[in-house]
C-alpha cells in the first residue's frame, strides 16, 4: 500500500511516499480504507525528534494521526464495528499513522462517523475534538458561567475548543488577527482581542481557565488574567513530572520534566492557580459523544484547505506556516 513516511528524526527526515506491506490485524483491531486524513501541528513536530523519548515509531514511519474511512476487515474480538462501517479515529500515540491507503485502528480508538459529515469533515475532528474534550471537560472541569481563555481562536484547536466551551456554558475569550475576528465571533467567542492592536493581558480579567496553545511567553502573560483557583492546561508544554509519572517514565525524565515546568508552576502558584500539561489520548467513546454534538449541529467543522494525497507533503508544509483558519485535510479520493 502507498503511505507518506519519514525515515529518520532531525533536519532531514526523508519525507516521501513508500510502498508498505498490507497491514495485518490483531484480534481487537480494524483495517480501515482511509478516505481522508486530518493534519495537526504535532505531525510536523514528531519528525524533529522532540518527542522521541515519549512516542515510539518504527522506520519508515507513516505520518499523520487523524483519519476517516471505511472498515474493510475486523479482528476476531471486535464487537462494535463491521466491514462497511464508516468510522473516524485518532491514531496519535499509537505508533502508527493515517496518511496511507490503509490504516490499522484499535477498536477502542474508533467511532462511527457522524452521518451528517462527509469524510473530509469527519477527518478534521479527532485530535482537536479529543484534545478540547479532555482539556476542558476532564482537566479544567469547566462549568457553566466560568470564563476560559483560548488563544489563537482561528486555528485548528481554537475553532473547535471555542465551540465546545460554549456548549458547556462557558464564556470564551480569544486572540486573533483582524481578519479572523468575524470567524471566532461566529463560533461563539465572547471577548475577542486583536493581538496586532492590543495585549490580551491588559484587556482580559477574571478567567477561570486557560488553554495553552501558543509557544513563547503567552502562558506567563496569561497569569495576569486569572482568578485564584484557576486551571492552566497546556498543550504545548512545558512537560511536567505528573505527565512523566502517568507515562511510567524513569526517574531521570521525571526530574527533567519537573525542572522544565518549575518556572510556570511557580508563577501559577503565586496566582493561586494550578498548571498541568495534557497529552491527548485516543478514545472512541469520547469521539462518539463528540459525534452526537456534530450530528446535532452544536459544533461544526472548520476547514481551511483540502489537498489530495499526492500533495500530502505540501499540505504538511502549508500547515507548518501557521496561518490556517481551521483544519488542513488530505483527501485520498
Amino acid at each position: 500500500m502507498k503511505a507518506l513516511t519519514f525515515k529518520r528524526y532531525g533536519k532531514s527526515p526523508e519525507i516521501g511516499f513508500s510502498d508498505l506491506p498490507r497491514p495485518t490485524l490483531k484480534a481487537d483491531e480494524l483495517l480501515v480504507e482511509v478516505h481522508a486524513a486530518g493534519l495537526n501541528p504535532i505531525d510536523n513536530m514528531v519528525m524533529t525528534g522532540m518527542f522521541k523519548p515519549i512516542l515510539s515509531f518504527q522506520f519508515p514511519a507513516t505520518l499523520g494521526s487523524d483519519l476517516a474511512g471505511v472498515v474493510v476487515a475486523v479482528g476476531s474480538q471486535v464487537t462494535r464495528f463491521k466491514p462497511g462501517d464508516a468510522v473516524f479515529a485518532s491514531l496519535f500515540d499509537l505508533g502508527r499513522g493515517s496518511l496511507a491507503e490503509l490504516a490499522v485502528v484499535p477498536e477502542h480508538a474508533a467511532a462511527l462517523k457522524p452521518a451528517n459529515l462527509d469524510f473530509v469533515q469527519a477527518a478534521s475532528i479527532p485530535m482537536v475534538g479529543l484534545t478540547s474534550w479532555q482539556a476542558l471537560n476532564e482537566r479544567a472541569r469547566l462549568q457553566a458561567g466560568q470564563k476560559v481563555f483560548i488563544p489563537a481562536g482561528s486555528g485548528g484547536i481554537g475553532t473547535f475548543a471555542i465551540q465546545l466551551a460554549k456548549h458547556l456554558g462557558a464564556r470564551v475569550g480569544t486572540t486573533v488577527s483582524t481578519s479572523n475576528i468575524e470567524l471566532v465571533r461566529s463560533l461563539g467567542a465572547d471577548e475577542v482581542v486583536d493581538y496586532k492592536k492590543q495585549a490580551f493581558e491588559e484587556v482580559l480579567h477574571g478567567y477561570d481557565a486557560v488553554l495553552g496553545t501558543l509557544r513563547g511567553d503567552a502562558l506567563e502573560k496569561a497569569m495576569a488574567i486569572l482568578k485564584p483557583g484557576a486551571k492552566i492546561v497546556s498543550l504545548i508544554g512545558p512537560l511536567d513530572a505528573a505527565f512523566a509519572r502517568a507515562r511510567g517514565l524513569n526517574l531521570v525524565l521525571r526530574g527533567v520534566f519537573g525542572l522544565m515546568s518549575r518556572k510556570i508552576r511557580r508563577l501559577a502558584n503565586r496566582q493561586g492557580a494550578s498548571y498541568s500539561f495534557l497529552f491527548v489520548r485516543p478514545d472512541g467513546h469520547q469521539l462518539a459523544q463528540l459525534g452526537q454534538l456534530l450530528e446535532a449541529q452544536r459544533i461544526r467543522p472548520v476547514i481551511d484547505k483540502v489537498f489530495n494525497f499526492e500533495q500530502a507533503k505540501e499540505a504538511l508544509d502549508y500547515l507548518a506556516q501557521g496561518h490556517a483558519k481551521g483544519k488542513v485535510i488530505v483527501s485520498m479520493r
